[in-house]
């Protein structure tokens, strides 16, 4: 026999022979896996699965109840835009850096293009849309309106939301606390001098 074919012959095998194993393995995991999940998700107690279809979902909004039928994977943004028509609020990048969708859950402002509404339920959710006592605005609105911090408008919802989530939290806020606080908002028109005017302005006054 040729040498040469002994040796091609054994390289054969040995490459065969290693596939194999790796596909072996890569199974074998693979099942551990699997069986591993299962049997965690089996001994939790009160274990339920949710999905991936529509699921009921209340929602606290502005201090009224709203009920809607939702998948999971939708967004706060989305469940209140699309399924509620409180519109106010904005979708700008979709993905957390804009802030034109800033709402206030809880006491703390939160970017509700990257909040699950299926999350948020029994917490206190405020919208730009409850913010005016019927005809008459809130402070915060007021001063975007006297010190003309808009103008396109698109970021303004976000904007007012992430104002009043500092000034409630801080009444009297610092402007470093006020810089900070709106530090993730983002006004493509570049009216931010105005905005910061608006934020100063309203500083000490009363929100009821």
């Amino acid at each position: 026999m040729n040498p040469k074919d002994d040796q091609s012959k054994k390289a054969d095998l040995f490459n065969v022979s290693r596939r194999d194993f790796l596909k072996s393995a890569s199974v074998g995991g693979l099942v551990t896996a699997v069986s591993g999940v299962a049997e965690v998700e089996a001994q939790a107690p009160g274990a339920q699965v949710i999905g991936p279809g529509e699921v009921p979902v209340q929602l606290n909004v502005n201090g009224k109840r709203i009920d809607l039928r939702i998948e999971p994977r939708v967004t706060l943004l989305d469940a209140l835009r699309n399924r509620a028509d409180l519109t106010g609020n904005k979708r700008g990048c979709d993905r957390g850096a804009c802030g034109a969708c800033t709402m206030i859950v809880d006491g703390r402002t939160v970017y509700s293009c990257s909040t699950l509404a299926i999350e948020v339920q029994g917490k206190r959710i405020r919208t730009v849309d409850g913010l005016a006592d019927g005809n008459k605005l809130h402070p915060v609105q007021q001063a975007f309106c006297d010190a003309d911090a808009m103008m396109c408008g698109f970021c303004t919802p976000g904007f007012v939301m992430a104002t009043v989530g500092v000034l409630e939290k801080y009444p009297r806020a610092t402007d470093a606390q006020l810089y900070k606080g709106l530090d993730g908002n983002i006004c493509r028109c570049g009216t931010f001098t105005r905005i910061m005017e608006a934020a100063m302005k309203v500083r000490g006054v009363s929100r009821g």
